[in-house]
């Protein structure tokens, strides 16, 4: 199983970034897929998740309205649209499969995890 998160850069406070996830060798359409974040010197933690089918989200209180999570099952690809960027959403962004048919944003549901990309916003 890979996933291969990719989007990550530079931008400004208050600008946009979109983020994807390519997944390979698994059954993507069967998975809840998660974002989780982690920025210097803190724990990671949960950002936004998705159903297999879409149709079920969740966020985390900090992103909520500015974020917007979505999925593409044909093409294997789960999607973090960013939008109105602060410096404290600076973190490496990491995108996750969770098989279990709950849409949850604990750490320790998800099984697969990709290698992350890191998103700097300046002030």
């Amino acid at each position: 199983v890979q996933l291969q998160a990719s989007g990550g850069g530079l931008v400004q406070a208050g600008g946009s970034l979109r983020l994807s996830c390519a997944a390979s060798r698994l059954t993507f359409s069967i998975y809840t897929m998660g974002w989780f974040r982690q920025a210097p010197g803190k724990e990671r933690e949960f950002v936004a998740a998705i159903s297999w089918s879409g149709g079920s989200t969740r966020y985390a209180d900090s992103v909520k309205g500015r974020f917007t999570i979505f999925r593409d099952n044909v093409k294997n690809s789960v999607y973090l649209q960013m939008n109105n960027l602060k410096p404290e959403d600076t973190a490496v962004y990491y995108c996750a499969a969770d098989r279990g048919p709950r849409v949850v944003g604990r750490e320790g549901e998800y099984e697969y995890w990709g290698q992350g990309t890191l998103v700097t916003v300046s002030s």
